[in-house]
């Protein structure tokens, strides 16, 4: 219930003032049955502009720690992904990737609309990362399609570090559902998974126009993290040097 208060009537209309979005291939979304959609993942605000636009309900596999946070923001938070039907996923490990494509396939065989980031975290700089074969498993297992999704704009209206989001219009795009029917049984293969999620996210490239990396989202992020990290501990080189005064005999 109250997932449509927040979408008809608090956060739905709030949504469409900040960021005017412009709605394309809203017809590709099946009007029932289960099915995937999966989408690029810019923005905080990705969470919630994609639901308020689509009809139908939609349930989104969200990280963990929007569920955990401390002190009583985090509580609020955390009482606001539940209530919005968002389902907490540990990003630790193997087994807990295993059970994220569990609680997707519970959603799916309830005959629901499956959100999903196959890039696993939001990119940190507007590009477009390698997709994690979770997506895949999922769409394989189930038996059904998968719905590329495209949001254009939302990373400038609200980038990384940017609590409160620009008003700026934005484009939500959505492609025509892919069947991967012909692999039907193989969800064990791993060339299967990959060929799949290669397919979905080359999907997505097409309709977002991003600039493609064929790495990992987090992998990289780290390893920017860590390069600015041991470059606050070089010392200045060149003429950045500086050098203490001596002083005067």
């Amino acid at each position: 219930m109250f997932y449509y208060v927040l979408k008809y009537v608090l956060l739905g209309p709030l949504l469409r003032l900040i960021f005017r979005p412009r709605i394309e291939g809203l017809e590709h979304i099946p009007a029932d049955g289960a099915a995937i959609v999966a989408g690029n993942h810019l923005s905080f605000s990705d969470h919630f502009l994609m639901p308020a636009i689509i009809k139908r309900r939609i349930t989104f596999l969200a990280k963990a720690e929007y569920f955990t946070g401390p002190g009583l923001k985090g509580r609020l938070t955390a009482a606001f992904f539940h209530s919005a039907g968002q389902i907490p996923v540990d990003r630790s490990g193997k087994e807990a990737g295993q059970a994220a494509i569990r609680e997707g396939l519970g959603v799916l065989g309830k005959g629901e609309l499956l959100g999903i980031y196959p890039e696993g975290t939001r990119s940190h700089d507007g590009r477009l990362y390698k997709g994690k074969v979770g997506v895949a498993a999922m769409a394989l297992k189930a038996g059904v399609p998968v719905i590329p999704c495209a949001m254009i704009g939302t990373f400038e209206a609200q980038p990384p570090g940017q609590k409160l989001p620009s008003f700026r219009q934005v484009t939500i795009r959505f492609g025509e559902p892919l069947d991967f029917s012909r692999y039907e049984g193989m969800e064990s293969e791993k060339a299967i998974l990959r060929a799949v999620t290669d397919e979905i996210m080359y999907a997505i490239l097409g309709l977002s126009d991003q600039e493609y990396v064929d790495r990992y989202a987090a992998v990289v992020k780290a390893e920017e993290q860590a390069e600015k990290q041991a470059e606050k501990g070089r010392p200045a080189t060149g003429k950045q040097r500086k050098f203490p005064k001596l002083p005067r005999r």
